[in-house]
């Protein structure tokens, strides 16, 4: 049985937005955003924008000073996103693929991308394009998660929807944390033609009001809902309460406090 991994419909998107958005996403926005060299007249490209907890920031961070274009695959997150915060002067909605950017080269000066690279199925191809949308001198900023160890709360969710299914445990989880090689992340960047690369490990706390809350995201605001429902529609309940409980248990609840880990690289385009 297949997990459909691109399957952020349905419900999905606004159980990510509303649960998941505390626990993983927040902190790191905040971050990358940080990191956005905010000049005159920039021009940002967002890729794998999600619900546009990202998008947001960015548009908050320029104040009119330059443009953002967020993208997204999925046309589901894209709508809600949409929804939430209509399109202005400074800001486009585009539905496109990160590995095939309906733009000209050498058009923004700046592709950010908060933890979408693990979910590209050509991650070389996603990378070469960014290069060559980026002007010279232009910034290439995103992040990705550190590996499951370092990020408890995803790991008991793996774990524990696992043991429902012995045989054939749900494998989402291992799609966001598998992909945290710094070494071959670094050598993917450099035959794009990126040069010079620098990239830090950030840690933070996600948190959530209780580990009930958290629990509904992180089963019903991501595909492992999907592989669920398809494998027993009837244990979802039971496993997101067992996937509160042990929460709970590690993290504690009223409200649940969880470490987090990602690597945050800034690639630099010199032609």
């Amino acid at each position: 049985m297949a997990d459909r991994h691109a399957a952020f419909v349905g419900s999905i998107p606004v159980n990510y937005d509303r649960y998941l958005g505390p626990v993983f996403f927040h902190g790191y926005a905040d971050d990358l955003v940080a990191r956005l060299p905010a000049v005159d007249r920039i021009r940002v490209l967002e890729t794998a924008c999600g619900t546009g907890i990202v998008t947001e920031r960015l548009v908050a961070r320029l104040r009119g000073r330059g443009t953002v274009v967020a993208t997204d695959l999925n046309e589901a997150m894209l709508d809600y996103a949409r929804a939430r915060r209509p399109a202005s002067a400074s800001l486009e909605w585009r539905q496109a693929d990160a590995t095939s950017l309906p733009f000209s080269d050498e058009s923004f000066d700046v592709v950010l991308c908060q933890f979408g690279l693990m979910f590209f199925a050509d991650k070389a191809l996603a990378m070469r394009e960014a290069f060559r949308v980026l002007r010279p001198s232009g910034v290439f900023l995103f992040n990705v998660w550190d590996a499951m160890e370092h990020n408890p709360i995803g790991r008991i969710t793996h774990e524990t929807a696992a043991k429902f299914f012995p045989t054939d445990p749900p494998e989402f989880y291992r799609i966001p944390f598998g992909f945290h090689d710094s070494a071959s992340i670094v050598a993917l960047l450099e035959r794009a033609g990126f040069q010079p690369i620098q990239w830090h490990r950030v840690d933070t706390t996600g948190t959530s009001p209780s580990a009930r809350d958290a629990a509904v995201g992180l089963i019903e605001g991501s595909p492992i809902y999907g592989a669920i429902v398809e494998r027993c529609a009837a244990g979802l309940d039971a496993i997101k309460a067992a996937v509160a409980a042990n929460i709970a248990a590690e993290l504690g609840d009223h409200p649940v406090r969880c470490s987090l880990r990602a690597l945050v690289f800034q690639a630099i385009v010199r032609r």
